[in-house]
């Protein structure tokens, strides 16, 4: 299956007009699953930039929130969100139901962050 490339945080700005349902319940209440489509991820893998890491070493020093990293990891999860809506969009779903996030370490300062779900066609109940 072809999917869209799917590369940066405005990833979606082409899809059609109105949002994808997302939730992370299993049904939605008013309405019917009529198709499941089946299991969809968006992910990203982030690295962290040597300057931030001086910064944030300074910041733990001191205390408080390291807002370059709180803006990084924000970025990264949009991302992943819209790259999984785009596979979703490409299988014909118009929700994604079950929806989690996870993130793990792929190497010492880069981190993945994965969207997951199950891509469904809902109707009105």
């Amino acid at each position: 299956m072809n999917l869209p490339a799917v590369r940066h945080g405005a990833d979606l700005k082409n899809r059609p007009q109105g949002e994808m349902l997302v939730v992370t319940t299993d049904l939605v209440p008013g309405m019917r699953i009529v198709r499941v489509l089946g299991l969809v991820r968006g992910n990203t893998v982030r690295t962290r930039n040597i300057g931030h890491d001086f910064l944030a070493s300074f910041r733990n020093l001191v205390g408080g929130e390291v807002g370059s990293y709180t803006q990084m990891l924000a970025q990264s999860r949009e991302q992943s969100l819209d790259r999984m809506r785009a596979e979703a969009l490409a299988l014909g779903a118009n929700a994604v139901v079950g929806l989690r996030i996870t993130t793990s370490t792929v190497m010492a300062g880069a981190a993945e962050i994965l969207a997951y779900g199950t891509a469904v066609v809902v109707e009105s109940a």
